[in-house]
């Protein structure tokens, strides 16, 4: 239905629209609120790769699209942290995700402080 607000405006349509859609992809919704929050990341990139392994034995029976992940996440917060640790605050903050029936099953992680982005930048310019 077009329905104008004011004489002279542009008609505008109407939508009935719930106010809480459901997401495609919720699990990477979640995985993206909380690193965002918690990193401030200056670059956050989440791949999924699930449907590269729905072959796998592991994934047999498995409804969820959204088991296996590949994140890149670039943030002042790994500043003088080793691989290692970085990949552990990674795992803490998505330790629920990991543990429900259906979810993340893998998790593919690069850590990069800005300094080290901008070296590797250098590096393969």
């Amino acid at each position: 239905m077009l329905v104008r607000t004011l004489p002279g405006l542009l008609p505008r349509r109407l939508f009935s629209v719930s106010a809480r859609m459901a997401s495609v992809t919720p699990m990477e919704d979640i995985m993206r609120d909380k690193i965002a929050h918690a990193f401030t990341p200056s670059t956050l990139v989440i791949r999924n790769d699930s449907h590269l392994h729905a072959h796998h034995t592991a994934m047999e029976g498995s409804t969820s699209k959204e088991t296996h992940f590949h994140v890149t996440i670039v943030s002042d917060a790994f500043q003088a942290k080793m691989q290692p640790a970085r990949h552990r605050m990674v795992y803490a903050l998505l330790k629920e995700e990991m543990a429900r029936e259906g979810g993340i099953h893998a998790l593919q992680l690069k850590t990069k402080t800005p300094a080290e982005e901008q070296r590797e930048k250098e590096k393969n310019a």
